[in-house]
């Protein structure tokens, strides 16, 4: 049977910037993807996606062909017992939790539009509430169960490598994965309070100090004297330093200099300059209110500790400061003295002076050489999601004919 993760039309707008690059279950929230998450628990072999027109060349859609499909919703976190309900669903059948459709099984042709259009009138319940994912700050607030929960999943039946050095200080071994190449020197490991995987060919410095949970990812450095607070993921192929807490690199990026990041997520092909800094809780100690790009005005996360949420392939400067509840859109670069806006759109460029308009050739040579750096290249594919991204992302870009909306705000960072 084919299995299909889609966008969910309800939920996907509200997880801008992150899915104007990707489809919704390319997320990460723990150690894995939300689509690894699924690939593990049902043993597939390869995984498809039904997301927006521009990015299946890079996130394919499986070949249509007679039989069934299994379509699951690419927001929702599974554990063992939906997996189990999800695999026994039968044809005609959808999952939902309250409104939200989790899984169905229909025809292999059957689109999403149509399975929306049509409803769904042989209806089973979950038999558990479920994990769904439809805020830019539910991924740092699920982050560490979500680490717990796929700390158990990758390492059930298989024996850790050895720390293998005699100058790293451990606490709570047995919380502890080391996968193949992993490199460590003279750290701290602190698993008591939660796991630490540390993914194939990573590698952990000099004075690093790690709390779990900790999720370090395939090919990553934690870099000389880093703190990393807990509740913390580091995509593939990051290099960070500083300290960090309760934080998401997705992938590709580095924060590889001193400067604190809080309660933030971070895109691929992101840069922190050295000594940035980002404000996680406000002076009144209120309730953070983030820009969302699903409705156009700023929203109330409900959250008191929230940083920054920044989009792929954005850059900032050194001693940048990122106010509380931040928001930078796809291919930003940010500079110069003082807390720029809240919200920064994609493709702009400057700070608290003022923005203006990075063009599209301008990011491509960007892009071109931060992507040659880890030896993939900047291609056709890539460039035309960026291209879309532009277009789609024009309207937000209004200082050249208005004032930018803004919610002011005095912060502290704790």
């Amino acid at each position: 049977m084919t299995v299909l993760f889609f966008d969910d039309p309800a939920i996907r707008p509200h997880l801008l910037p992150f899915t104007f690059t990707r489809p919704v279950a390319a997320l990460r929230c723990g150690i894995l993807t939300v689509a690894e998450k699924w690939q593990h628990r049902l043993k597939l072999e390869e995984i498809y996606y039904l997301t927006e027109a521009y990015l299946q060349a890079k996130f394919p859609a499986a070949p249509v062909t007679d039989g069934q499909a299994l379509l699951i919703n690419g927001a929702v976190c599974p554990d063992d017992v939906l997996a189990k309900q999800v695999q026994n669903l039968q044809p005609g059948q959808a999952l939902m939790c309250d409104d939200t459709l989790v899984a169905a099984c229909v025809e292999n042709s059957t689109s999403l539009a149509e399975l929306y259009e049509k409803g769904f009138p042989n209806v089973v319940n979950v038999l558990e509430p479920v994990t769904v994912l439809r805020h830019p700050w539910h991924l740092f607030l699920r982050n560490g169960s979500e680490i717990r929960r796929d700390f158990a999943l990758l390492t059930e039946g298989r024996e850790s490598q050895p720390v293998g050095d005699a100058h790293t200080i451990v606490y709570g071994a047995e919380n502890i994965f080391i996968e193949e190449g992993v490199k460590i020197r003279a750290a701290i490991l602190n698993a008591e309070n939660g796991p630490i995987y540390l993914g194939k060919n990573s590698q952990v410095h000099e004075g690093a100090i790690i709390s779990g949970p900790m999720a370090l990812c395939e090919g990553s450095h934690i870099n000389p004297g880093a703190k990393m607070r807990g509740d913390n993921t580091v995509g593939p192929h990051c290099k960070v330093g500083g300290e960090v807490g309760n934080s998401i690199l997705l992938g590709y990026s580095n924060k590889g200099h001193d400067g604190y990041l809080g309660n933030s997520v971070i895109g691929e092909w992101c840069n922190l300059g050295a000594d940035t800094n980002t404000s996680n809780l406000k002076n009144n100690y209120a309730p953070v209110k983030i820009w969302s790009h699903a409705v156009g005005r700023f929203v109330n996360t409900g959250q008191q500790f929230c940083g920054l949420m920044m989009g792929d392939h954005s850059k900032c400067g050194i001693n940048t400061m990122f106010n509380t509840g931040t928001v930078v859109g796809v291919a930003a670069n940010i500079f110069g003295a003082g807390f720029p806006r809240t919200f920064i759109p994609s493709f702009s460029w400057g700070g608290p002076a003022g923005f203006e308009t990075f063009k599209l050739p301008k990011v491509a040579e960007v892009a071109e050489r931060v992507m040659a750096r880890r030896q993939l290249p900047y291609d056709a594919v890539e460039q035309g999601i960026m291209l879309e991204v532009y277009a789609a992302t024009a309207k937000d870009r209004v200082w050249e004919r208005a004032v930018l909306p803004a919610e002011p705000q005095t912060n502290v960072e704790l």
